[in-house]
């Protein structure tokens, strides 16, 4: 057995490590977004779906040679491939700067494309290897069943996806990466054709070969292979919506987009190591609790802590998987349907995706696929506990009926709760691939004007008092006492009347709150990514800081970073005097932006001697300020930070000054607002090969 549980293992292994690899490498190219960790999800399962469609015509339409000379053929093509990349990139997987995007209007087919160019072939191959060793194993050893060969790959799965980010991101650096990758799918490659040349001499049971019935195992019905389809396809669903519910409502952290899917593989690996692991009177219940917990807790996402959110939605997750896969499993067929099997399960993997990657954000304007996901479960859960036979009658009338009670009050309370007077009212709202944002009327108590807010998720990135004597107010994280009010309006050419014309740069447009600062003859240009956040911020009926700003304002749409290397590379370094990184998606600034390599740009776009990088370092979970310390170590600049307690209109916020302004810092106001540097650990200065946001974990 060993012989394929080597390649089977490997090779799973490999399948999941390079899905964060590639990811972690094109995250900076669109803006650092979640989304790109779905679309990535989409476009594995969808190939993933192609790699059990071919074995399944492999081992059910060829003879046993044929098998293997194809086999072979399809692993040297993508060794091929990879020796290609080698050549035209300087490494495999990693592709070069040509690649990165200058259209911000289609990230989702960009990011197709540019991941089948750069893993497609090795994902290929890596994707036939269960389904078909299993099925090569079961020809060699038809006494011996082949399942655990498939629990075995989910094990390899779930070990690649728990180390990535503990043990291979913080050691090695991207290219570093994609080499060990390479050269463990080259020994992958070996093992695979060992077994493609012994198989090719065993006895064919493919379907032009007669086999015994009672060998063959009792045909599925129509309706195993539906469920096979249907569980496994909202199983997927449920992940990939947990994941947008946690990543984009609540907390923007990378590694929580590695936690479902450890769980969802933690199900597959339980469900399938032995039957007996799955009792559905220990899922079942489970699940028909936990679903009406989130579903109450998604009524009331800001009176929850956020850790007990992310608690209850993953704990919901593992037992909605668990009873899906468990379910599936309990239906699996003979080993001689194997491949059937797999295929049927890949597809509804595909279908889960499909809907949740490219259906819902077309249909729904906000993540209402977890409310889908969660009606699904609720549903086949009150199903089949009236359709067990092991429940009593006398239990299963009443309890049902309770559940159904149970529905219907969830029902009432979501529809009270979306209907509520207190409520603000929502003005606009929109989903693209760049989440999903609104805008409020938030005419309360204590706003003694009409006030219209920006939210994201359950975050508020800016907002304006629209009455006519207070919308030039810069209020929210902006405000004349925070640390980037002090930048502007403390910085010698603000303040001296012969400074001339300021220049200020703003990474990040939300409202457009900072144009308020500029002054007849400044220039005050923002870079933003997202064209709905542009289409809003221009829209005089939801904000007026761009329209009433006195200074020249421009708006450079596409990835900041991209956009000023690309206007370096041109021969147009901005002169900014305050350059301003604001970039929030939730609570989390892309690191990308954060990198030795991305404030060697910054510098370049700074006018000196004093000019001034300002970050916005509020985080609920990350420490952004030990980064900041640390780059500003690195160019000697000199550091000072703020935090603005807040007021009416006015949130606490946290920004860090780097700057080697001899008049700004020696300012008196800003000497004596600036905090003290806190002695942390030395941090390891970030990169573009390398940046571990473990270590900045709150």
């Amino acid at each position: 057995m060993l012989q394929y549980a080597f390649p089977i293992f490997l090779g799973a292994f490999l399948l999941f490590q390079v899905q964060p690899i590639i990811a972690r490498c094109i995250l900076p190219w669109f803006g650092g977004m979640p989304a790109v960790w779905t679309t990535c999800m989409l476009f594995f399962q969808v190939l993933l779906l192609g790699g059990y469609a071919y074995a399944h015509f492999v081992a059910t339409r060829l003879r046993p040679w044929a098998q293997s000379l194809l086999q072979g053929v399809v692993v040297a093509a993508a060794l091929a491939a990879m020796a290609l990349q080698t050549h035209g990139w300087g490494g495999p997987l990693i592709p070069d700067a040509s690649w990165k995007p200058t259209d911000v209007d289609a990230p989702v087919f960009q990011i197709l494309r540019l991941l089948g160019v750069a893993v497609g072939l090795p994902y290929f191959v890596l994707a036939t290897t269960s389904p078909l060793l299993q099925a090569w194993f079961a020809r060699a050893r038809p006494g011996v069943s082949p399942y655990r060969l498939y629990m075995l790959s989910n094990v390899g799965s779930l070990l690649a996806l728990l180390s990535y980010p503990v043990l291979i991101e913080p050691a090695l650096a991207m290219r570093a990466q994609a080499a060990v990758w390479s050269g463990a799918f080259v020994l992958f490659a070996v093992a695979y054709l060992v077994c493609a040349v012994r198989s090719a001499g065993s006895r064919s049971v493919t379907a032009r070969t007669p086999v015994p019935e009672e060998e063959e195992g009792e045909a599925p019905a129509w309706r195993d292979r539906l469920i096979w389809v249907a569980l496994p396809a909202l199983a997927s669903t449920m992940l990939l919506a947990v994941t947008n519910q946690i990543c984009q409502e609540l907390a923007v952290i990378p590694f929580l987009w590695i936690l479902p899917l450890t769980l969802y593989l933690l199900s597959f690996i339980i469900c399938f190591d032995n039957p007996r692991w799955y009792a559905r009177a220990a899922y079942l219940p489970a699940m028909l609790v936990l679903l009406p917990v989130v579903a109450y807790i998604m009524t009331r996402p800001l009176d929850t802590p956020v850790r007990w959110q992310i608690l209850a939605y993953v704990a919901m997750l593992f037992v909605a998987c668990m009873f899906c896969h468990g379910e599936v499993v309990a239906r699996r067929p003979h080993p001689r349907h194997l491949t059937g099997f797999y295929l049927a399960i890949s597809i509804g993997g595909a279908v889960g995706g499909l809907f949740v990657g490219l259906l819902a954000p077309v249909v729904f304007k906000r993540f209402y696929e977890l409310h889908v996901g969660l009606a699904a479960c609720w549903l086949l859960g009150v199903f089949a506990f009236w359709r067990w036979q092991r429940i009593a009658d006398w239990i299963r009338g009443p309890v049902t009926l309770a559940l159904i009670i149970c529905s219907i009050g969830l029902v009432a309370i979501y529809h009270i709760k979306h209907h509520d007077d207190d409520r603000p009212v929502v003005l606009l709202s929109c989903r693209n691939f760049y989440g999903v944002f609104r805008v409020e009327d938030r005419d309360r108590d204590d706003f003694e004007n009409e006030v219209h807010s920006l939210v994201h998720g359950a975050t508020i990135h800016g907002l304006q008092y629209m009455n006519s004597d207070l919308r030039y107010r810069p209020v929210s994280y902006y405000s004349p006492r925070s640390g980037v009010g002090l930048a502007i309006t403390h910085h010698p050419r603000y303040r001296s009347p012969q400074g001339g014309a300021m220049r200020i740069g703003v990474v990040g447009l939300g409202t457009g709150n900072l144009a308020i600062y500029g002054r007849a003859g400044d220039t005050v240009r923002f870079y933003e990514i997202n064209p709905a956040i542009d289409a809003m911020a221009h829209d005089a009926q939801y904000f007026t800081y761009l329209s009433d700003s006195r200074a020249n304002v421009d708006v450079v749409m596409g990835d900041a970073r991209l956009s000023l290397e690309r206007e370096l590379r041109e021969g147009h370094p901005q002169q900014f005097d305050v350059l301003v990184l604001d970039a929030f998606s939730s609570d989390s600034i892309p690191a990308h932006l954060l990198t030795k390599e991305a404030f060697a740009v910054y510098l370049q776009h700074l006018r000196q001697p004093d000019g001034v990088i300002a970050v916005h370092v509020s985080n609920r979970f990350l420490d952004l300020k030990r980064v900041a310390y640390a780059l500003s170590d690195y160019y000697g600049q000199s550091t000072r930070r703020f935090s603005d307690p807040g007021g009416p209109g006015v949130y606490k916020s946290d920004w860090m000054l780097l700057t080697n302004s001899v008049p700004l810092l020696s300012d008196p106001e800003l000497v004596k607002d600036a905090l003290p540097r806190k002695l942390t650990r030395p941090l390891r200065l970030w990169t573009d090969d390398y940046y571990n946001l473990f270590q900045i974990l709150k």
